[in-house]
């Protein structure tokens, strides 16, 4: 008998859905039973790091990666993963495991209530199959959803559904195929046109929805046609443009008084897969200075209408520039090189201890250009973006929205789908211990990731975030109730579940270290921690 188990999996065959991200329980015993052996299972010990690595497999391989989870408790653990999978654009298909249909009138143990809404809005489509026969179904639509929403889409399957005999006919009420059109209407670039071509000094703003090989190559086009600045927009989850580029100008500040002063000499402003304008914290005021004018193009509508621009255009932001460069005006060269000198920190002085920039630059005396380079340490990342420039598409990922917890997972997935590049993930201290168990993963399906710990024993960024309000209130103290951790030894953590790691104190064990693993990084199998101790 043809059962609806076989039939799903014929489904994510179909989709080339074969690697499967999991930590499973007893109501996906059904499903799990017998893979079969052209199926991948790869196991995380907490539902975070499962749905981070996923998200890292799903950006890396630019297709849906299927996530397994259990009931209300698995659900529930992956939650702020699974809204970080959302605002990264990450497509996934979400199997979600729910006791025996049979009794679940009953509330047996370990029924999942309303897990449906479990998720909130995170998901791009949920759904409940109405019968067992409809679950391969759902699964087909949950990958176009996804792919197309690009975010996490839920299918909720009773344990008892597996077992259920197919469809004769094995009818899936999803298509087998999708086509999506990638022209561009004339008539908006029509409109970008006039109000490029008017602008005396203009300048583009790129975000994560320019990181692919066209977009780049059409963005450089467009500012060589314009001759303008290129900025990537604050807290900017992926790279939208070659960061080595002449015309790149580095990252804006996150704040709207910076903001204005860096936007300041421009009269048009152009941002490009990228929204208008991303900030924190929180300053009065205009994003820009009076009548400078604003366009947007972007694929994603939802970014497009909650952009506060004179014009948006939604659009594949790679077509509408290549044609924008064709047609626009060229102009003069400016007279002044655009991207900034960054100045190398050097070594530590006598046996003074090292800061987040030597580090990075000892990296980036080192890493080959193709590395993917995965952040998840908020008090460094100013200097890891001058010092570790994004200098081919997938150069630089990190959590969109900021939650932690995502860093060395998300490398894990990235090295699987890409086990040829070079991966290197750059974590603090304090977010290692948001997603350790993902170093267990790492170790068991021999994935060669570099995971560069920042150990300065302490919420450096929270630390710093206390002294800039206590400057706004009254008493002006910016104390913080949080105590420090310089006891924390992640390279201990790390060899307790299997994965090999060093404690590095010094710069000379630094570079000793960086000469003899990073040759290696793009055929290594084996992950590597450096723990390395900070100022």
């Amino acid at each position: 008998m043809r059962t609806v188990r076989d039939a799903a999996f014929d489904v994510l065959r179909r989709f080339g859905g074969t690697t499967l991200f999991s930590n499973p329980g007893s109501t996906e015993i059904s499903l799990l039973t017998d893979l079969p052996e052209d199926l991948k299972f790869v196991l995380a010990l907490h539902e975070g790091s499962v749905v981070g690595m996923a998200t890292g497999w799903a950006i890396a391989n630019q297709a849906p990666a299927v996530v397994i989870l259990h009931t209300t408790a698995g659900l529930g653990n992956a939650v702020g993963a699974l809204a970080t999978a959302r605002v990264n654009k990450a497509p996934l298909v979400v199997l979600v495991g729910q006791q025996d249909r049979r009794h679940l009138a009953m509330n047996p143990f370990l029924a999942g209530h309303r897990l449906d809404e479990l998720a909130g809005d995170y998901p791009v489509w949920v759904n409940e199959p109405a019968r067992p026969q409809d679950v391969p179904g759902a699964l087909a639509r949950a990958w176009h959803e996804a792919t197309e929403h690009r975010g996490p889409a839920i299918v909720i399957v009773p344990m008892d559904d597996w077992d259920a005999p197919a469809d004769g006919d094995d009818a899936v009420a999803a298509p087998a195929r999708v086509v999506r059109a990638t022209g561009v209407d004339t008539a908006a670039v029509d409109e970008l046109v006039t109000f490029l071509d008017g602008a005396t000094a203009p300048v583009i703003v790129v975000g994560a929805g320019t990181d692919d090989e066209q977009s780049w190559a059409a963005l450089q086009s467009l500012a060589g046609r314009l001759q303008g600045p290129v900025w990537q927009e604050a807290f900017g989850a992926r790279a939208g443009y070659p960061q080595d580029d002449p015309y790149f100008a580095g990252h804006l500040p996150s704040g709207r008084s910076d903001l204005r002063k860096v936007l300041a000499e421009h009269d048009v402003i152009l941002a490009v897969g990228a929204p208008v304008f991303r900030q924190y914290p929180h300053e009065a005021g205009p994003l820009v200075e009076p009548g400078t004018r604003i366009a947007i193009i972007t694929d994603d509508p939802a970014e497009a209408n909650g952009s506060p621009a004179d014009l948006a255009v939604v659009a594949p932001p790679a077509a509408v520039c290549a044609l924008l460069a064709e047609r626009l005006t060229a102009r003069p060269a400016p007279a002044e090189q655009i991207r900034p000198a960054v100045e190398h920190p050097g070594r530590p002085v006598g046996d003074g201890a090292m800061q987040a920039p030597q580090v990075f630059a000892a990296l980036a005396d080192r890493i080959p250009r193709n590395t993917v380079i995965v952040e998840e340490s908020p008090s460094s990342r100013a200097s890891l973006h001058a010092l570790l420039p994004a200098r081919e598409p997938l150069g630089f990922l990190s959590a969109a929205m900021g939650g932690l917890g995502f860093g060395r997972p998300a490398s894990i997935g990235v090295k699987l789908a890409q086990p040829d590049r070079p991966v290197v993930a750059v974590v603090g201290d304090g977010s290692s211990m948001y997603a350790i168990q993902a170093l267990w993963s790492a170790a068991r399906y021999r994935t060669g990731v570099l995971v560069v710990v920042m150990s300065n024993g302490r919420y450096a960024i929270m630390d710093r975030l206390a002294r800039m309000h206590g400057e706004t209130t009254p008493d002006g103290r910016g104390s913080a109730p949080w105590p420090s951790f310089e006891d924390l030894r992640v390279s201990r953590i790390a060899d307790g579940l299997g994965c090999p790691a060093r404690r590095i104190e010094t710069y000379d064990e630094l570079i000793t270290a960086l000469d003899e693993i990073v040759p290696t990084l793009s055929e290594r199998h084996e992950p590597l921690v450096l723990d390395v101790a900070v100022q």
